[in-house]
């Protein structure tokens, strides 16, 4: 410990030798915590802090100014290649010093507040989002444009998102009832994702029922609770890939007695469409849709450009 002490001394001696911004230039702004956050006009070396910020600041144009994110960033895959800051709940104090930020972003959400302070302990600025619900989405990408001057660019985002959102309300609208859905995100345990979720906004948004609503966030279930609740819609969303992830499925199949089942309503979902707080939620609120109501695409009901146009 005693050497790794020496180590953060160094480069942080080696940061403030070669400094990346100037001070002189720096402005104040109020982060979604409502610390105020001193940093430059135009941050040059920006370390992403979250897979979910790496993703905004790409959709924003702005990944000329992305120094280093954190292991799991993999979305656009080009951000797979930029250094690697450790993961986004053990982040890597030694190699963000390194990279000589001159603006972190990190998230309430998963980052250590202790990294956060310690990081403006070093007069790294560092802006916290906190992301919430759609809304707080939307306005954390709002934020994170007017820090990277691209104002205008997730202005125009944030318009779609919402005009996609009205869309999918719309379409919703003309359903006729309200389909139980389980969705499963945790398989060893058995889990699922209560009210205070994304994945619980988009549901409801989407016209389903969640059956693991509730005061727990992620609440477990052994299986034959799952059988108990029957759902009508089964959708399963893990990290867990290959043949693992065809496994949980293929195991829930043999319980006909579900209705999901029986009505092969049983449904694999990329988790990083429900999970991660970017304008991709959209994409997985826009699937939701179209696997809990079916029935609003037919000919008759389903105006083709409903989803596409604003993609």
């Amino acid at each position: 410990m005693r050497y790794k002490h020496l180590i953060v001394v160094l480069l942080v001696l080696i940061f403030f030798s070669f400094p990346v911004g100037t001070q002189a230039n720096a402005r104040c702004v109020t982060d979604q915590l409502g610390r105020m956050v001193s940093l430059p006009d135009d941050p040059k070396r920006v370390v992403s802090l979250a897979p979910s910020i790496t993703e905004i600041i790409y959709g924003l144009g702005q990944e000329h100014r992305l120094a280093g994110v954190t292991r799991f960033s993999d979305f656009p895959h080009e951000a797979a290649k930029l250094p690697k800051v450790g993961s986004f709940v053990r982040l890597d104090l030694e190699r963000i010093v390194a990279l000589k930020p001159d603006l972190c972003i990190a998230t309430k959400d998963g980052n250590p507040r202790a990294v956060v302070e310690r990081l403006e302990s070093l007069q790294v600025p560092v802006y916290v989002v906190n992301p919430r619900d759609l809304d707080s989405v939307m306005e954390a990408v709002v934020e994170i444009g007017a820090l990277l001057n691209a104002g205008k660019k997730a202005k125009s985002q944030v318009q779609k998102m919402r005009s996609r959102i009205q869309r999918v309300e719309f379409l919703v609208a003309k359903a006729s009832s309200r389909p139980r859905v389980f969705y499963q995100v945790g398989i060893f345990p058995i889990v699922s994702a209560g009210s205070d979720t994304f994945i619980h906004e988009l549901i409801l948004l989407a016209g389903g029922e969640n059956l693991a609503a509730g005061f727990t966030a992620y609440p477990r279930f052994s299986r034959e609770q799952v059988l108990t609740l029957s759902p009508e819609v089964f959708i399963i969303s893990s990290m867990a890939r290959g043949e693992v992830f065809e496994r949980v499925k293929k195991e829930w199949s043999r319980w006909t007695g579900i209705p999901a089942v029986r009505n092969q309503r049983i449904f694999l979902v990329d988790s990083s469409l429900f999970d991660r707080p970017t304008p991709r939620l959209l994409d997985g609120l826009e699937l939701l849709v179209r696997l809990i109501h079916p029935e609003l695409f037919e000919p008759e009901l389903f105006e083709p450009e409903l989803f596409e146009e604003e993609q």
